[in-house]
This record gives structure tokens, C-alpha cells and sequence, in this order.
């Protein structure tokens, strides 16, 4: 432990009641003394006792080393806390958290102040609770989240389904059917199966919503920037699937700061980076301080949008340092950044428009080299790799080598002008940075149903043979593409296993006129200070008993039959927590397989393992979850498998079939 730390009191377990005499389960960490204290929640599912003990020991400690209560309370029907969970970001879920929060404000150790710090689920509660006002929260600092849960969450892209919506939920699932503790709760078994057998199938649930209805709408800030008065810093890395999220709310929050930091990070928070460790808690500390402590930090005067521009490298599935430097833009948007259009010609970019037709239809298992969708999440190899062979498959616009530098903050655009063959149909625009070696790097990508209005609310069938015309961003980017290298749009009808594929191969043909790629290109001669975060400071560790290593491998292969397979296993490894003695381990395989020639076959499975144990206590939950497909409907399946001292004390399936529409 960092010898600048002083010493703090931890309690390992305490309970938070709510209005309604249920009880939320939590853990503390406080500065010796009486305080009072600003506090800082972190609120979640993911198990305070096990699930994030490892990552909580390297946050909570420091930040009460420098003088804040810090609070990690486990929502309603997750690790020990009562009742049943219901679905991610509900109702329940932020009114328990309302109440938590003037808990905390109550308390004789508080000042009254509270800041919500999270990732991922934490970061979005962060931002949904900060929506709602309640008068506790002062400060959020929201790491790797949405603002538009239809938009820009793990379940749907550009109104394309991803397949990640099952395999979400799947994780999810098993999240939930792990045991409370009993050495917490004497009720731990009847609670535990009560839980399992209640549990509800979310990702049925979600593919019900196809477009973006009042369900989505729901936990999303953007439908009134004004609403949030709490300062929000909003934290991504470039290799995560959140990226959007930081740059529109250093644009679009009015009634308080908003500021926006993008780093070289996969979905981890930046001090525990697999790929370029940063000083997170410094960021937190300074944002902190200024809002819940009143201390002069800078804070206030940061840039609007800091930003780490990505150079080439040589991309890899595994886990390996990114290439590029710091800067900032002090006003987002800024007027640095102008959108330049660069009109489709056959093969590349023209002047000025011009006529011509081109086709865009490839097999379904084009999207191999595309990584997984949100990529922390795995052991490794989870990152983009080389593009060529993906590209060879597209339709590719590519620019000369180009003469000088070029630099790109933002979010470029596609605008095509299309007759499609079929009354489903999809397009996957991606943009590559090609070495003078033709290795191909994908700056930014996205999906677009392209059945879907731009609002995403209405969705009809196309008409084959009709013309119709398009409009998209793809996702936030910061990339320098070098003098010599050459700009590549490829364009594709579908990505697996990223995207779940429309029900039949399509051919869209661009109509060349209509058809151009709007690009974010920086151009400034004085560069700001970007008060980039210097490297990751000390921090503690949970002192855990490894009892079996992490390991994780991917495995590619075609089948006898034609389908292309990907199967990985991660082994998270199996560890006794050092502060209750708890042994736990887990593991997952998952499994996608697809036809090239036909994108009905897509399937994904995943088989989840969690182990618990201690002394002459053993448990052992297996789930399986599978998703297929014909061309009228989704087909979902899960299985649970509870085991108690060997013997299965539940077993349970679940199926449902869901309408495709026009997904």
C-alpha cells in the first residue's frame, strides 16, 4: 500500500434500510476520525462481497485515504441485499438508489455531500440517478456509459440487433443465480433458489423492444440534457464500446460542467488498463475535490474534451500498448474541428459527385477480424485485428497515400444514396487507416438498419428496386493517419459476430451521386496544455489465495457442413477472498457459428460456471444459454443447474421465440 495513505477504517458489511423495510447490502471505507465526510457511492449488481472485492480494493481505499467515505452497495436482489431484481436500470432500481443517497446525506459521518462513481452499470446509474435531482448528489464521474440506452448500449447499433443483447443477458443470468453468503444471510438457500426461480428473462425482454420506444427512452439522459445539474466527467477508452457517450455530454449538458477525457483503455478502469495503465484516481480525486470538497483543483478549468489521437500500429487481438499523443480542445464542439465531404467515385473518393453504380453484398461471416463488441471484458484476445481480410470481402473506397497528415476528432459520417433487393437489409460502414505494407487498422465503424427512420422509432420493410437515401454517424474517434498512408471506407451488409445478420443475404446498390463520407478533421496550429493523466500510481491489492490461474484462448474453425465457428474459453480463475475466507471461481465458454451463405444459421451459445466454497460448504451453478434464428423469429433458451455439496438441488428452463420484425 502507497505509504502517502492513511489509515482508514473498513467495514466489511453494513446494511442500508429503504422506505419500504427491505435492506441493500454494503461495504465502507472511512477516514479515521469523526469526520463529517463527503461521501462517494458506487452502486451495482456485480457482488460487493466477491464479484468487484478485487476492483473495489484498489479504488475505495485510496479515495478514503484522501478523505471521503466510500460507500458500495449492492442494488436490490444482487449479492446480499433483499428482494428480487427486476431488469437493468429500472424503476426500482433508482428509487432504491434516491433513497440511498439521502441515507448517506443523513448519516452523523456525512457531510450531506455525495459523487457517484461507477463503470459501465455504475457509470449509467451515475448518470440516470444525476437526471433525477436528488438533492445528495453533487458530483458524478461516469467511466465507460451511455446517454441514449437505445443508441448506444449493448444491445442494439443503428437499429441493428447486436449479439451482444444475448450474451449480455446470458452473463447476466448467471450473475444472478449465484448464492447469498451465509455467513450474512442465515436465509441464504430459501432466498438463493427463490431468486433463481424469479428470475427474469431479459434477453427476450429486450429483443421485445426493436425500436426506440418508451422502454429505452427510460434511463436515458439525452432526453433532457437540462435535467442534470451535478457536474459530470465522463471517462471512455478508445478500445471500449462506449465512446460516444463523453463528447456528447461535453457538448450537450447546459446546466452544469460537463468534460469529457478519452484514453487508450479497453472496458477497465484506467489505473488497471491491460493496455496503457493511467492515473485514474488522480482524475477522480481532482474532480472530487473541487465539487464535494470546494478545493481550487482546476477541475472547473479543464479542457472541454481531452483526447488521446491513436497513430498506427500493427493491430492485434491481444492486448498490447496503443501508438499517439495528447491533446485537448478547450470548447466542445471546437472550432477546430470542420466536417469535410469527400464524395464517393468506383474504388475511392472524386472532387465533386458523380454517377455511377456500384453493389455491396458479401457472405455473412464477413466481421472475423472485427474483435469483441466491448473489449475488457475477456481475458485477451478481444481487440480488432488486421482488417485486410474483412476488407477484401467489402466494398472499399480508398483515398492516395496521402500527401500530408491527416487528423480526425469526432464522428465521420456516411451518406448513401441505395436500392436494396430485399425488404430487410443492413450496412456496416467501417473506416481503416491502411499502412503503404496495406495493413489495415479500423479507426471507427457502425451499424445502420436501414429500415429504420432516423429517429429510430418507426421501422418499416423496404421496397425493393425503390431509392432511398441515408444518413449516419459512425462512432467517436481520435486517429492520425500518417503522411503515406491511405483512408479506407468499406462498406459491408453485414459483421458477425458483432451484429446479428438480417434474415436474407442482401445486394444494396449505391447510387453514386448520393453518396459521400463526411469526415471530423482537426486542423490547429497552437496546441493547449491537454493535462494528460500521467502514469498509474500505486495502489493496494486484495490479498486473495489463488487457488487456480486465470487462462482464456479463442479458437477458430469450419466446420464439415460450412459453418464458420468461433469458440473461446476464459477461466477467470479461482481465488479465497483473504477478508471472509470465501473460494470463488468461474468460468465461460462461448460459442458463435454462422453459414456464409446463409445468415438464418447465426447462432450463439455460452455455458457459464461459478463456484463457491467455504469449509464443509460447496456450491456450484451451471448455466447454459443458446440464440438461433430462422427468418421470422429469434429462438432463446436458458438452462440453470444448482448444485448444493454435489447434489442438484434446482434445475430450470426457460424458452420463448420473438418476432424478427424487421431485425
Amino acid at each position: 500500500m502507497p505509504t502517502e495513505l492513511t489509515p482508514i477504517t473498513v467495514t466489511d458489511h453494513l446494511w442500508i434500510p429503504l422506505p419500504d423495510g427491505r435492506r441493500l447490502a454494503a461495504r465502507m471505507w472511512c477516514p479515521e476520525g469523526e469526520g463529517p465526510f463527503p461521501a462517494i457511492l458506487e452502486y451495482l449488481p456485480y457482488r460487493k462481497r466477491d464479484g468487484t472485492a478485487p476492483r473495489d480494493a484498489t479504488t475505495h481505499p485510496v479515495f478514503a485515504a484522501h478523505g471521503y467515505a466510500c460507500i458500495r452497495v449492492d442494488i436490490a436482489g444482487s449479492g446480499d441485499s433483499d428482494g428480487r431484481f427486476d431488469d437493468e436500470y429500472s424503476e426500482q432500481e433508482l428509487a432504491d438508489g434516491e433513497a440511498v443517497l439521502d441515507w448517506i446525506a443523513a448519516q452523523g459521518w456525512s457531510t450531506g455531500k455525495v459523487g457517484m462513481i461507477g463503470i459501465s452499470w455504475g457509470g449509467f446509474n451515475g448518470l440516470q440517478l444525476a437526471f433525477r435531482r436528488p438533492a445528495p448528489l453533487r458530483a458524478v464521474v461516469s467511466v465507460a456509459s451511455t446517454v441514449d440506452r437505445y443508441a448506444d448500449d449493448i444491445h442494439y447499433m443503428g437499429g441493428c440487433l447486436l449479439s451482444d443483447n444475448k450474451n449480455w443477458s446470458s452473463q447476466m443470468f448467471a450473475y444472478m443465480t449465484r448464492p447469498l453468503d451465509p455467513d450474512l444471510r442465515p436465509d441464504w438457500r430459501e432466498e438463493w433458489l427463490g431468486r433463481i426461480r424469479e428470475l427474469p428473462f431479459m434477453g427476450a425482454e429486450w429483443l421485445k423492444h426493436q425500436t426506440r420506444d418508451d422502454f429505452w427512452k427510460h434511463g436515458s439522459i439525452c432526453e433532457d440534457w437540462s435535467a442534470i445539474t451535478a457536474p459530470v466527467l465522463a471517462i471512455t477508452g478508445w478500445a471500449d464500446a462506449y465512446v460516444n457517450a463523453p463528447p456528447a455530454i461535453a457538448s450537450n449538458l447546459s446546466s452544469a460542467p460537463g468534460k469529457a477525457l478519452m484514453g487508450p483503455w479497453e472496458h477497465r478502469y484506467g489505473h488497471i488498463s491491460k493496455l496503457q495503465a493511467s492515473d485514474f484516481h488522480g482524475e477522480v480525486l481532482r474532480w472530487f475535490d473541487q465539487y464535494l470538497k470546494g478545493e481550487e483543483t482546476g477541475a472547473a478549468e479543464l479542457p472541454d474534451y481531452r483526447a488521446f489521437v491513436q497513430d498506427h500500429f500493427n493491430p492485434t487481438a491481444k492486448n498490447t500498448p496503443r501508438k499517439g499523443r495528447w491533446v485537448a480542445e478547450a470548447q466542445w464542439p471546437s472550432p477546430h474541428v470542420q466536417e469535410v465531404t469527400w464524395p464517393l467515385a468506383v474504388g475511392g473518393f472524386a472532387q465533386a459527385p458523380e454517377t455511377g453504380r456500384v453493389t455491396v453484398s458479401n457472405p455473412a461471416t464477413l466481421g472475423q477480424a472485427g474483435g469483441y463488441f466491448c473489449a475488457g471484458m475477456r481475458i485477451d484476445n478481444e481487440l480488432p485485428e488486421d482488417q485486410q481480410g474483412d476488407d477484401a470481402l467489402s466494398l472499399c473506397f480508398d483515398t492516395d497515400a496521402l500527401a500530408a497528415p491527416l487528423e480526425l476528432l469526432g464522428r465521420p459520417r456516411v451518406r448513401l444514396r441505395f436500392q436494396v433487393d430485399k425488404p430487410v437489409a443492413q450496412v456496416m460502414a467501417r473506416l481503416c487507416d491502411v499502412a503503404p505494407d496495406g495493413v489495415s487498422q479500423r479507426i471507427s465503424y457502425r451499424a445502420r438498419n436501414l429500415c429504420h427512420d432516423d429517429s429510430h422509432e418507426h421501422a418499416t420493410r423496404l421496397v425493393p428496386g425503390e431509392v432511398y437515401e441515408v444518413d449516419f454517424e459512425l462512432n467517436e474517434c481520435a486517429h492520425r493517419l500518417a503522411a503515406g498512408h491511405r483512408l479506407r471506407l468499406a462498406l459491408s451488409t453485414s459483421y458477425w459476430p458483432i451484429v446479428w445478420p438480417a434474415p436474407e443475404v442482401a445486394q444494396i446498390t449505391l447510387e453514386l451521386e448520393g453518396c459521400a463520407l463526411i469526415l471530423p478533421e482537426r486542423r490547429v496550429q497552437d496546441e493547449i496544455d491537454p493535462v494528460a493523466p500521467p502514469p498509474a500510481r500505486d495502489y493496494p491489492v486484495l490479498a486473495a489465495t489463488d487457488i487456480r490461474p486465470a487462462s482464456g484462448r479463442s479458437n477458430r474453425q469450419v466446420t464439415a457442413d460450412g459453418r464458420h465457428v468461433l469458440e473461446t474459453f476464459d477461466d477467470y480463475g479461482k481465488a479465497e477472498n483473504p477478508d471472509h475466507g470465501l473460494v470463488v471461481g468461474s468460468s465461460v465458454m462461448m460459442r458463435y457459428s454462422i453459414h456464409p451463405d446463409d445468415p438464418s444459421t447465426a447462432c450463439f451459445e455460452s455455458d457459464w460456471t461459478f463456484e463457491f466454497a467455504r469449509g464443509d460448504w460447496q456450491v456450484e451453478v451451471l448455466t447454459e444459454n443458446r440464440m438461433t434464428c430462422d427468418r421470422t423469429d429469434f429462438h432463446l433458451w436458458r438452462k440453470v443447474v444448482a448444485r448444493e455439496n454435489g447434489a442438484v438441488v434446482l434445475t430450470q428452463e426457460w424458452r420463448e421465440s420473438v418476432p424478427r420484425g424487421v431485425l
